[in-house]
């Protein structure tokens, strides 16, 4: 059986699905390893470390992606290459089958079976194999380190005989795994943290790692059974809105990660609050290639407000490469060797089993 992956558009994803230090892990399973040529060179890694681990480094695509019995990408293929799919297939990937609907129904009627990735259910048999989290612990990271490189003025407190400098005040909207990871990070840091999210279950996380929670008076707890967060109603929004245009008056750095599962980003932080804050301030927006949480986001841009910077990184991870693919890596080997039957040497596609189940595109 043979696992194959070809080169994205590098233009638009950096990342690549399989690393060299998780290929004895295939070869265990009498998995052979197809790529093609300069698959991840542009991230530091040679065709020559693959191949010391046994992997075949072809130069012609077609030729992957017709012997491949599983073909693992970080995106979905391009259309080109999607039409070379054929009967008995498996593409697994990070397909994002809500915009790509229509691509991925001819894929399927040719019954290639597709599977994505960040549709992976919130099971603790799935935490190996949770790209969501892995990326998105990185993102969290990444969006400090360049906020506070972007800000112009210190970030921890310092007294000098000069004078006392004061922390930074951090602002992070949304407090999943890219949230907590952004709120640990500023805290190493020496800022002053604090965090909202309308899971109010996430707030004894937040406290735990030093932040200081903004609650809504009256708030409840609006989490989905998967973990994720539901849409709010419209006298919620309109009191954390009161909350957040209050407490911006004084932030310094607002890092935003609020996002809805196939939905559009919710919008949380308006013009109006963006106005009241100090000039200098910096708004990063982790959410921009769904449409921002911030009113003003552009993709890709950094807009100024009267002084206040709003970042809208569409693939931050495409600034960590080598970090991102060696987690994906390991998370899209998890996913595999869960497909595949051990017994019969053989992929199986079980849909009593809730993983596969859940991630299958249909």
């Amino acid at each position: 059986m043979i696992v194959g992956s070809v080169s994205e558009n590098k233009n638009l994803e950096k990342r690549v699905a399989i690393t060299p230090d998780i290929i004895k892990k295939y070869r265990s399973l009498g998995l052979e390893i197809n790529l093609i040529k300069d698959y991840a060179s542009h991230i530091g890694i040679s065709d020559e470390q693959y191949e010391k681990e046994g992997v075949k480094i072809l130069s012609n695509e077609d030729e992957i992606l017709k012997n491949s019995d599983v073909i693992v990408q970080m995106t979905i293929l391009n259309d080109e290459n999607l039409n070379k799919l054929k009967k008995n297939q498996i593409l697994i990937g990070v397909l994002n089958p809500y915009d790509n609907e229509e691509r991925l129904k001819k894929v399927i009627l040719k019954e290639t079976s597709c599977f994505s990735l960040e549709l992976l259910p919130r099971i603790t048999r799935a935490q190996s194999m949770d790209i969501l989290s892995s990326q998105a612990n990185l993102a969290g990271y990444k969006s400090v380190v360049d906020s506070f490189a972007y800000f112009q003025k210190a970030i921890p407190m310092m007294m000098t005989a000069a004078g006392t400098i004061s922390a930074a005040k951090v602002l992070v909207v949304g407090a999943g795994v890219a949230g907590l990871q952004a709120i640990a990070t500023a805290k190493r840091m020496g800022a002053i943290v604090y965090a909202t999210d309308v899971r109010i279950a996430s707030k004894e996380q937040v406290e735990s790692l030093g932040g200081k929670f903004l609650i809504v008076d009256g708030a409840e707890n609006l989490e989905t059974e998967g973990g994720y967060a539901k849409e709010t109603s419209l006298e919620f929004k309109k009191k954390q809105e009161e909350l957040l245009k209050e407490t911006l008056k004084k932030i310094d750095i607002v890092i935003c990660t609020a996002l809805i599962p196939g939905k559009k980003a919710p919008i949380i932080i308006k013009k109006d609050m963006i106005d009241v804050m100090p000039v200098g301030s910096i708004i990063y927006d982790l959410a921009a290639s769904q449409g921002g949480n911030s009113e003003i986001t552009k993709v890709d841009q950094v807009v100024d407000n009267n002084g206040v910077k709003i970042m809208g990184e569409s693939n931050i991870l495409n600034r960590l490469p080598f970090s991102a693919s060696n987690l994906y890596a390991k998370n899209m080997f998890n996913f595999i060797n869960n497909l595949f039957n051990k017994e019969k040497k053989m992929f199986q596609i079980n849909l009593d089993d809730e993983i596969i189940e859940k991630t299958k595109v249909k």
